[in-house]
């Protein structure tokens, strides 16, 4: 290098000649070149050991996307990509019915399924007598309003009452002559 020849401060950066540049400055400017240089190899030595192990991010020592979950936001991220909020919310109103409703009526009414069809939306609920049943019906109303208060509003439409079933499987051989049938003592 001849003292007239420009020296080169940083690439985009203007030269200076080098009469201008004493030692300590000189050093400087040798230093980012060299730094700068330096950068540019380890980029590129970078990006081929990347190509060869077959790209992408690899994990670190912090949280990323591709770190494990732990079971309930697995679950509650699966529920929300498959759109079950629905059968999940009242799934979980199933399992606190007697908080919705009540010890006492919970053990006398016991729901059973839910229609969760956009033009049914119905919850079906069974009580154990024909008197909780009727009690159910009249409280319906409300319930359908706490339901869809702890749900999200239109979740329940309605809520279909049984009746008790019966303690028998069908009819046997010594059926009284004019009954009806279990309507005569359930229902």
């Amino acid at each position: 290098m001849n003292a007239d020849s420009p020296l080169p401060l940083a690439s985009g950066a203007p030269s200076l000649p080098a009469a201008d540049v004493s030692g300590v400055d000189l050093a400087r400017v040798a230093l980012r070149a060299a730094k700068e240089q330096a950068r540019a190899r380890g980029a590129a030595a970078q990006e081929k050991k990347q190509a060869r192990r077959g790209g992408g991010l690899r994990s670190g020592a912090h949280a990323d996307g591709r770190d494990p979950l732990p079971l309930g936001a697995a679950i509650n991220r699966l529920i929300t990509e498959r759109g079950w909020e629905t059968p999940a919310a009242v799934g979980g109103v199933m399992g606190r019915w007697p908080q919705i409703v009540g010890e006492h009526l919970a053990n006398h009414c016991v729901p059973l399924r839910y229609d969760e069809a956009p033009d049914a939306r119905v919850l079906t609920v069974q009580c154990d007598s024909t008197a909780w049943a009727t009690q159910l019906r009249l409280l319906a109303p409300r319930l359908v309003a706490r339901l869809n208060e702890d749900l999200g509003q239109g979740t329940v439409r309605m809520i279909k009452v049984l009746g008790p079933g019966g303690p028998w499987k069908g009819y046997g051989p010594l059926r009284a002559p004019g009954s009806t049938g279990p309507g005569d003592t359930y229902g």
